[in-house]
Order: structure tokens, then sequence, then C-alpha cells
């Protein structure tokens, strides 16, 4: 009997497919790996194995017994617990106060015994030794903490609950070597004590360090299921890509002319290391491997979002050093972010507004002639298929692919030669893909460059004249031509090991 088993779960979220017919089986005192590309469905399967997401079709069972958790509070109850990706903290709170949220141990007058927590998560924090780094203790704000200290408070708050079965997705992404050991100790501390795993990963090397059993998920389904010491690396991306996709190669959309727009020399920058390339004019160039490894810091970069800490770039041959967005809006460079809510539309100003405010800035216009703003963006509006009912109404009544296409339009209305697109086709629908796809193939025409990172490898390399792989913060391999493909680029990014994308 096993310790928690998934039969034929089946999700869809609106016209999206996420889960179609997905088997899982975990046994008691194992740690069983779910490996797949980016969109697999490998942590919707999780999430509703923890209660977070609810399954339209399928069967989940737990020592034998089936059932339905409404809502991670019903899993935990059956001892099922879950490190989800986004962070649960609570940054004004303190360590202690996150790791026993909801839990917290009391007095006989019934208030909470803050030396007992602090004491309780001293106890907790104690097992890190020296991989903590400085600052982080029971009392500390989690604000104040760095990325990987707030992942170490995300995976002591799960590991604090009383738990049988815990499920880690991507649990180690933000940690160093150090402090993932950390993290396997405590895992090998529930297999001893014959508490199972499941344990999300792109990291291989982490992967056959630690799973017993190994699950490949590819579009939505269970692909395999094999014991780490019976399989190989390659077999396993093999698996993930596919024997119909492995080696295919999409056709060239575009001729790029010899002329290089943009080149970049020994960049460093938030988590980028040394990375050189070079951008030529009428060129797509993707910037593609798994999730959070500097593709969006190197466009962040550019544009003057986050400091540079050593390298060169030039524009046209031109040394341009990126100090503020500002100043690469006036080097014919535009930024567009895939979280449109933080970083694009102004969701309580008109569409007018929010379609004109990029040419404003760049111009430093104190006063806005409407007329002629008007036609300059016309143009632009229409081939994009915007569709408002008024320039005056708020840019909330569109919808998310139109909000999309708004950041867009005021971009593309200041003539960019170069854009920056951070997965620009996030949460749009199939119909705003095609149109901006089209768009793209138009701007290449005409001359325009285009850096693109897409967390849709499908897409990536289907936009893409040539794809650039991250690992770890620098550039590992450059696809083009017939090496464009799924299974170049998965080797590219799952088969460089840690340690050789860091020391390279």
């Amino acid at each position: 009997m096993h310790a928690l088993a998934a039969s034929k779960i089946c999700k869809r979220f609106g016209g999206i497919v996420a889960l179609d017919g997905a088997e899982f089986a975990l046994d008691a005192g194992e740690v069983h790996a779910l490996i797949g590309s980016n969109g697999c469905g490998k942590s919707t399967l999780c999430k509703i194995i923890a209660g977070a997401v609810g399954a339209d079709a399928g069967e989940l069972t737990v020592n034998g017994e089936r059932v339905s958790f409404a809502n991670p509070g019903a899993a935990a109850a059956r001892g099922v617990e879950m490190f989800y990706q986004e962070l649960s903290l609570i940054p004004a709170m303190t360590v202690a106060e996150n790791i026993f949220l909801g839990r917290e141990p009391t007095g006989r007058n019934g208030l909470v015994d803050r030396g007992r927590m602090d004491a309780s998560a001293a106890r907790l924090l104690a097992g890190f030794g020296d991989a903590l780094g400085a600052g982080l203790q029971p009392q500390a704000t989690i604000g104040d903490l760095s990325a990987d200290q707030r992942q170490i408070v995300e995976i002591l708050k799960v590991l604090a609950r009383p738990s049988r079965i815990v499920v880690f997705d991507e649990a180690t992404a933000a940690l160093d070597r150090d402090q993932v050991a950390v993290v396997f100790d405590r895992i090998r501390a529930l297999k001893a004590e014959g508490r199972s795993t499941i344990f999300i990963s792109h990291r291989m090397d982490e992967v056959f360090a630690i799973a017993d059993r190994i699950t490949v998920m590819r579009n939505g389904a269970t692909v395999t299921t094999a014991r780490a010491a019976d399989t190989s690396r390659d077999q396993l991306v093999m698996a993930m890509v596919g024997a119909d996709q492995a080696s295919a190669t999409q056709p060239a959309r575009h001729r790029p002319a010899a002329e290089e727009v943009l080149t970049v020399v020994d960049l460093s920058a938030g988590k980028l290391a040394h990375v050189s390339f070079a951008l030529r004019r009428g060129e797509i160039l993707g910037l593609g491997g798994l999730h959070g490894q500097g593709q969006s810091d190197l466009l962040r970069a550019l544009y003057g979002v986050i400091p540079l800490r050593n390298g060169v770039i030039a524009i046209g041959g031109r040394r341009f050093q990126p100090k503020w967005p500002i100043a690469a809006m006036r080097r014919s460079m535009a930024y567009v972010s895939g979280d449109r809510a933080k970083n694009g539309v102004m969701a309580i100003r008109p569409i007018f507004e929010n379609l004109v405010v990029s040419i404003l800035a760049r111009n430093r216009d104190h006063v806005v002639a409407r007329g002629k703003l008007g036609a300059l963006l016309q143009p632009v509006v229409e081939r994009l298929k915007l569709k408002f009912s008024s320039l005056e109404a708020p840019v909330t009544e569109l919808s998310g692919g139109n909000q999309q296409k708004v950041v867009l339009a005021r971009l593309l209305a200041t003539e960019p030669a170069i854009l920056l697109l951070d997965d620009p086709t996030k949460g749009i629908d199939l119909g705003t893909k095609a149109d901006l796809y089209a768009f793209m193939d138009d701007l290449c025409a005409q001359g325009v460059s285009i850096l693109l990172h897409s967390s849709d490898d499908k897409e990536l390399l289907a936009v893409s004249d040539r794809v650039l792989v991250f690992n770890a913060g620098r550039c590992v391999a450059e696809l083009a031509g017939a090496e464009r493909n799924e299974l170049a680029l998965y080797r590219a990014a799952y088969l460089t090991e840690r340690g050789e994308a860091e020391h390279a």
C-alpha cells in the first residue's frame, strides 16, 4: 500500500490543460523526485496533493484511503505539508513568528509564550549551523533577510509541523551548496523516521543525490518512473523532451543583418556572472534555461534597473553605461516586463495615460499634446489590435492580454531599435500571443532587434533565431541552426551542474 497515490488526475485552467491523467505514487519512507520542463504540470499536481488546488477529475489516496482536500488545512490534518515556490512569509513579522504562525505556543494565561517560541525557533535554526549566514536569528524581521535566508525560514516553517508526507517544490532554488547539504540532511532524517518526501528540482545533481525514485512529467501527463540507480541523466532528459521532438528544429523566421547593434562583454550584475554576447540587427535572440538563472537580471541590467558590477556594453558601437531606464530609452531601448501588475500598467489611470507615459518621460515633455500623441500612437494601436471602449477608460477594464498590449504599445511608440522582452506572453491568451508573435516578426523585418526571455520553451525555440542558455547566472550554451531544438536546450539547462556553471 502506498503512503500516497494520485491516479488519472486532470486539471484545466480555462483553455489551458495543466494535467491530463497524471499518475504518481509515493511509498512510506521514500524520497521521490518529480521532474519535468517548465509548465509540465508537476507543481499543479503537488498543489492538488497538498489541497491548494482542486482536481477536475481523478483519485487521490493516503494510506489506501480515498481523500479530497478542500484546502491546505485539510491536507495538513492528514499529515501532508508543502513548501511552495511562492514564499508565504510575512515580511513585517519575525523569523519565529513566521515559523510558528497559527501554532504559537501559549502560557497558562492563553497568551503567546514568546520565550518558548523563540527557543524552539533557535533549535530549528541551529541545525543549519554556519550555513545560515549573518543575521538569521529568531527575533530577526523577515524583511531584513536575504533571499536564501527567507527560503530557509520557509523550509523550517514546513519542517516544524508534524507531517507524514512533505512536498518540496523547488525548495533549494535559492540556496548554496552548504545550505542544500543541510536540507538534504533534514530530508534523510525524515526518511529515517519513515516519513515520505516529494522533491521537485531542476537540478539533476540534486535529484540523483537525494532521490530513491524519479518520475518524469511532460505536457500534464506522467511519462515514466524509474529508480534513480537504474536510470541516467540523458535518459531522463530524453523522457522530458519526447522522442518525436528530440531533434526537431524550428525553421528560421527572420533574416538578421550581420551588423551588431548590441554587444555585451564580461557583464556581471545581480545573478549574472561574466556574460558575453552580441545581438544583430533584425534578430530575435532568446534567453533560455531554467527559471531564475539570470535571464531577467540580464534584461533589467541592460535597462538600468539593477546596477552592474563589471562589464562593457556597447550600442551601435558606442559604449553605454545603463545607470537608469531613462538613459536606456534615450539610446533607443525599451523594456517590457511579464509582470504587468507590478512593472507594467498604472492600474488606476486611464488607457491614454498608460499609452503616452513612456514618450513623455523620454522627451521630458511638460505639456501633453493629445492630438500629436494620438496620431503617433494610432498605427501601433491598430497593428496590435488593441481593443477598448475609450481612451479615457481605466486600463483595468481591459483583459490581461490587452493590458500587455498597452504596455507594448506605449514602448513601441518611442520607436526603439532594441526591444527587451521579459516573459511578455506569460498569462495571456493564445490569440493575443499570436498577435504579439506576428508583430515581433514585423519589427524584425523593419530592423528592430529583440532580446526575448520566455518561460515557455516551445515558444522560445519557435520565435527566436538563436537561443542563449543560462545556468546559475552564466551563459552555458548558444543554440543556433540545427542545434535549436528541445533536446539541446534541455541538455544545456539540466545537465550543466551547479558547480560547472558557477565556476566555468
